[in-house]
């Protein structure tokens, strides 16, 4: 009888930490859908200074699934569309691109970096990708809302 008991009482700990452990996961944003770029940010090295608009006849997408991350944008000033696809990891404070191939540009770039690394601030609706420089100073930044 002691051996059912302890056994009940150890799933019922396995459970139940099982439990807490997938409400934690889920309470973290996610960066998974479709995202559409809204302005860049430029910065003082903390503080937004300055807000800048696409322009006219600029669109840039991001999409973001198992993983994986597709990006393209146009403009009316390119005769052709820029586009790049990878992977991605996103941890509460960072979002981290490896970009594996893309339009022409996008290689000739990926031949001196392929990883890019971004601060991260997303809620359920928004994102910034900020850059940042190697003293921890913010730069600029994409800022995206989600269309899907």
């Amino acid at each position: 009888m002691k051996k059912i008991l302890g056994f009940i009482f150890l799933m019922l700990i396995m459970v139940s930490a099982t439990k807490y452990t997938t409400e934690k996961e889920n309470s973290m944003h996610t960066i998974q859908g479709t995202w559409e770029l809204q302005h860049f940010y430029q910065y003082d090295g903390q503080n937004i200074i300055d807000t800048t608009p696409p322009s006219e006849g600029f669109r840039q997408v991001k999409m973001y699934y198992n993983g994986k991350i597709m990006w393209s944008r146009t403009s009316s000033a390119e005769i052709q569309g820029r586009f790049g696809y990878g992977t991605y990891k996103i941890t509460p404070d960072r979002l981290i691109e490896n970009i594996e191939y893309g339009d022409g540009q996008m290689m000739k770039a990926l031949d001196t970096i392929r990883q890019f690394t971004f601060e991260l601030v997303l809620t359920d609706d928004t994102y910034s990708q900020i850059t940042i420089d190697e003293d921890g100073n913010r730069i600029t930044s994409e800022n995206y809302k989600r269309i899907d």
